[in-house]
């Protein structure tokens, strides 16, 4: 499927509602438990999306329509440490469905067309990137984290599957 700003939106728009769908009002055992290790948390994944709401897609979006330097500011990957910070999953939750909705309501303020999709930024590691591609990357992103936020999940519940985790395909089995 060719990238088209028109489809791409419906997904941005969701990714709130499925998160909170997912995670509201859950138990701290669900929402602080990870995949061992490093690993991250929902509580992580979800002040991540907030973290980038706030200093990742949107400024890069400015970078690219901007009349200025090209390069983008690189992103910290430890900076939803400071988001979560005291939070709670809803308040989380709330935090993000908010900038989300006034992001996404400044991008259609901006009326992207597909001369402007062309229009290209520096990423630090990646080169040169196309708003087609910021704005592809952002979407797929998403979906990253709601496929990762299932998996966490659903990794509590290894041991108490039994055997029916080779049916599993979240837990590496073969479906």
């Amino acid at each position: 499927m060719q990238f088209a700003i028109e489809n791409a939106l419906p997904v941005l728009e969701r990714t709130p509602q499925v998160m909170e769908t997912l995670l509201y009002g859950l138990g701290d055992e669900w929402v602080n438990s990870n995949e061992g290790g490093d690993t991250w948390t929902p509580v992580d994944i979800i002040a991540h999306l907030i973290f980038g709401e706030q200093t990742d897609w949107i400024p890069r979006v400015l970078v690219i329509m901007g009349e200025g330097g090209k390069e983008f500011v690189p992103f910290d990957m430890e900076g939803h440490h400071a988001i979560k910070k005291g939070k709670t999953m809803n308040q989380l939750l709330d935090e993000f469905k908010i900038l989300r909705k006034d992001n996404l309501a400044f991008l259609k303020s901006m009326e992207v067309t597909n001369e402007s999709l062309d229009r290209t930024g520096i990423h630090p590691i990646l080169g040169t990137v196309t708003l087609r591609q910021l704005l592809a990357s952002w979407v797929v992103h998403d979906l990253t984290h709601i496929h990762q936020l299932s998996r966490v999940m659903a990794k509590q519940y290894t041991d108490a599957v039994g055997p029916w985790t080779q049916f599993m395909g979240v837990l590496g089995g073969k479906r």
